[in-house]
């Protein structure tokens, strides 16, 4: 283990009892969360929104990749999906045809009608080619509805083009995965990336982790969820505490020295911890059941 031997125990511990409390000397604050956050897309950086030192939330636009030209392809796909939807809900050729078949089965009513009331009033070709118009005016009214469906289904592909349009343009945004500090711009502004390629490094500081070693032979079943304090003296002040819980042990025992890995969550929203400082860490006794 990396710092077993910076990790030098003292260890009060009334064997395994778990109303105990448990203090362990030399723990070591690290990092919860930290990542070389990357670009996923190539091009020219074009903005760097923030500072290093500076804290950011998560979310927040750390850097920008150019994106001219899918600025204007995304605004190609808006005006695209706008004649689209202008299609889709369009519905006047149905209404039309619809319009037009009542007509035409009308006309056809009033003839065959008027030759039931006088015989070869009107003549049998007659009443077949109104009987065609009107059968061309049913079958109008599903070429229409056809057509419709069709306008709908192109809005659709082009509110996917939209989509990817959007997606591009974020992809060119760099963003916070979590709340942290910027401590390193690897990349700077006008220099080309790639995708993967690691432009700034962003460390979370509101929560660390106080990593420390326990005997095995003396390590309790219940540790986890155990509240934990962590004591530890800072320029100008003594003794000051931070509330956490214990959230791992490790199921490893290391052979040369038969300890234990565990951590804790520490509670640091005001930012006065800072990794790689030591303290003492008090597990407090397993709740009662």
């Amino acid at each position: 283990m990396s710092h077993v031997t910076a990790c030098v125990l003292s260890l009060l511990l009334a064997g395994a009892d778990p109303s105990s409390e448990l203090r362990i000397d030399s723990a070591l604050l690290t990092l919860i969360e930290h990542a070389d956050v990357s670009a996923s897309e190539a091009g020219l950086l074009s903005l760097l929104a923030v500072k290093e030192g500076e804290t950011v939330a998560q979310g927040k636009p750390l850097a920008k990749i150019d994106d001219r030209e899918v600025k204007l392809l995304h605004s190609r796909a808006e005006t695209e999906l706008a004649v689209a939807r202008a299609l889709a809900d369009n519905d006047i050729k149905v209404r039309f045809a619809r319009a037009s078949a009542a007509v035409a089965a009308s006309e056809l009513k009033r003839a065959m009608e008027s030759n039931e009331k006088f015989p070869k009033s009107v003549s049998q070709t007659e009443i077949e080619r109104l009987k065609l118009i009107a059968d061309k005016s049913v079958l109008e009214i599903e070429q229409a509805q056809i057509d419709l469906q069709q306008a709908k289904l192109a809005m659709q592909v082009k509110q996917v083009d939209l989509d990817r349009t959007t997606l591009a343009l974020e992809r060119r945004t760099i963003a916070a995965p979590f709340p942290g500090m910027v401590v390193q711009w690897k990349k700077q502004h006008g220099e080309w990336v790639e995708p993967g390629t690691p432009v700034m490094r962003l460390i979370r500081l509101n929560r660390l982790r106080a990593e420390a070693f326990l005997a095995s032979q003396t390590l309790p079943t219940d540790l986890v969820g155990r509240p934990a304090t962590l004591l530890i003296d800072l320029p100008g002040k003594s003794a000051m505490k931070y509330e956490g819980k214990l959230v791992f042990v490790s199921p490893e025992i290391d052979p040369v020295n038969g300890q234990v890995r565990v951590w804790a969550e520490i509670d640091n929203a005001e930012l006065s911890l800072r990794p790689g400082q030591q303290g003492t860490l008090v597990i407090g006794p397993a709740k009662a059941p």
